[in-house]
């Protein structure tokens, strides 16, 4: 399931999303439970909320993952285990996870709107 269809990946949400970090006080994780039907939803070349089954987490890649933005399902690479993802050491489409959030449902909803006027959305 793939949330991000065809949206402008603004590189200028990468600050408002650091600040989001920062200002909620986000504590890194080690690694996501994830499985074969997760879904995700693409903020911008360095960021993706990722949605598990029960839970939802901040991605963060080590550099700008330009091969999110191809519009085809986003998977994560081969991995040691294949339960979940490790930062620092697993790959989403060949970019390295560099730190994973964990977030609360108003988080999440918080993320996705990052960067747009209020009442953007219908």
């Amino acid at each position: 399931m793939r949330f991000a269809e065809g949206q402008n990946l603004d590189p200028g949400r990468d600050a408002g999303v650091t600040d989001f970090i920062e200002v909620r006080e986000l504590e890194s994780l080690d690694s996501l439970r994830s499985g074969k039907n997760d879904g995700w939803y693409v903020i911008s070349d360095k960021f993706l909320v990722y949605k598990g089954r029960r839970d939802e987490y901040l991605v963060e890649f080590l550099y700008r993952c330009h091969e999110i933005n191809d519009n085809t399902r986003i998977t994560p690479d081969k991995r040691w285990d294949t339960n979940s993802l490790r930062a620092r050491f697993d790959t989403i489409r060949g970019c390295r996870i560099a730190n994973i959030y964990a977030l609360d449902e108003a988080e999440a909803a918080e993320l996705k709107n990052i960067g747009e006027a209020p009442g953007s959305r219908n």
